[in-house]
């Protein structure tokens, strides 16, 4: 470059130096209480070391610093006023605009407290108010002051000079980002170690790293039947957990329990074939039958239908008792549906072929009426078995009620009518009984003829 191009550089670099504008410079020397800075002027620059806030502990020669020109006039050594405060402020109110329309964190200290809130140095002075301080409760403001943190700006007045930040929603921000890093990285069937922090009638919440509550179900903590989960966890209890299943964004996530355990259905069919006698343990009594335990995770119904041949049984409780062990036999198996179901019957002879036999349509026989109800009253035959003789079947006269004719224990002859072994049904006849008589005394009269 000729010197003559050179020399005009300079000159116009030289002509755009004006009080206020803020320029570059080098740091030549350090004398007693002022830096000179060589600003590329006719003179040198000089501000004083205690606006090198920052730096004052470690300036160096040849260090580059932005300053602000106070005046084109030198000073009374011929040195240029500058200001590396002013430069600063400038610097970092650009600093502070450019995170706000970026939307990202700035870094600050907690200096001072002041009435709703903390003064925040973060290269300007902003407001912190003590709602967005924490995400926890304030219980000791005074112990935030010289905290060092990073804070989003909420409002920014660049004119007025006014700045409100936030740390309560940094903080919550950045948990949400960790927690959805933590659970991206995630797999399923994978074992994490939680805590129980509460426990409700569908399952357990438990806590994992990060302060990640998800949900264990009832379903999925053990592979037998529970009624409440307290039966299993207590809260504050730490427990291994199977990630069943993780969504990052919505930041869910569900855990089993047993899961960690081979699923004794898998091979159920083969364990305990349809048609095999099993033994197990009554574990449930309900209206309608008893829930067998063969093993840990799987039961199977003893219907109430399947107690006895004769149907009699009102209840299951009058056959089994809770904890009794019995031996049944498995006649039913859906494996998808994860259900076994037993008899107690099938482990004896069925008597019905026989009753069929022993009792034919039209014979009398003799019981005893154990049971009278509105319609009609049941007569045990033998032990175990019994008929129904219903109210329109007990007299050719019209009757309100069994009791006008029948009374409870007593002995009556009666007419097998209908037998359907597959219901265990006898249907039994008391009028029928009164022809069977008026026959046999007009085959008398007609025998004296």
């Amino acid at each position: 470059m000729a010197k003559e191009e050179v020399s005009k550089l300079l000159e116009e670099k030289i002509a755009s130096f004006k009080p206020g504008s803020m320029v570059k410079g080098k740091v030549i020397k350090v004398v007693n209480e002022e830096v000179i800075i060589d600003i590329g002027y006719k003179s040198e620059g000089v501000t004083p070391r205690e606006e090198f806030k920052r730096e004052k502990d470690n300036i160096k020669e040849g260090m580059e610093v932005d300053v602000v020109v106070e005046s084109l006039d030198p000073d009374s050594n011929g040195l240029i006023p500058l200001s590396k405060e002013k430069a600063d402020i400038i610097l970092n109110w650009e600093n502070v605009e450019k995170h706000f329309r970026e939307d990202k964190p700035i870094e600050g200290v907690i200096f001072k407290r002041v009435k709703g809130g903390f003064r925040v140095d973060i290269g300007v002075t902003a407001f912190l108010p003590a709602s967005q301080t924490d995400i926890k409760p304030l219980t000791n403001p005074s112990s935030y002051i010289g905290l060092s943190s990073f804070f989003k700006i909420l409002k920014l007045d660049s004119l007025r000079k006014n700045v409100v930040v936030s740390r309560r929603k940094y903080l919550e921000e950045e948990r949400e980002r960790k927690n959805k890093e933590f659970l991206a990285s995630l797999k399923k069937n994978q074992l994490l170690t939680g805590t129980v922090k509460n426990i409700v009638d569908y399952g357990a919440f438990i806590e994992v790293d990060h302060g990640i509550v998800g949900l264990l179900h009832i379903n999925d903590m053990s592979w037998g039947r529970i009624s409440h989960p307290s039966q299993m966890l207590s809260i504050g209890e730490r427990i291994e957990v199977v990630v069943l299943d993780v969504s990052p964004e919505k930041q869910n996530i569900s855990f089993g329990l047993k899961q960690k355990t081979a699923n004794p259905w898998e091979n159920i069919e083969e364990k305990y074939p349809v048609g095999s006698v099993v033994e197990g343990k009554v574990v449930n009594i309900t209206d309608y039958g008893a829930f067998i335990k063969l093993e840990e995770g799987v039961e199977g119904l003893l219907h109430i239908s399947e107690l006895s041949w004769t149907g009699r049984i009102k209840h299951p409780s009058e056959v089994v008792a809770m904890g009794d062990t019995l031996k049944v036999k498995v006649i039913d198996i859906k494996k998808d549906e994860q259900k076994i179901s037993f008899s107690l019957r099938q482990l004896e002879p069925n008597p019905w072929p026989e009753i069929v036999k022993k009792y034919p349509v039209g014979s009398v026989v003799r019981g005893r009426v154990y049971h009278i109800t509105d319609f009609g009253a049941f007569v045990e035959i033998e032990k175990g078995i019994d008929g129904l003789l219903h109210i329109s079947n007990i007299s050719d006269k019209p009757i309100k009620h069994p009791s006008e004719v029948l009374r409870k224990g007593e002995k009556i002859d009666v007419m097998i009518l209908e037998i359907d072994p597959e219901n265990k049904r006898i249907s039994l006849g008391l009028k029928q009984m009164g022809e069977i008589s008026k026959d046999k005394k007009d085959e008398e009269k007609e025998e004296e003829k």
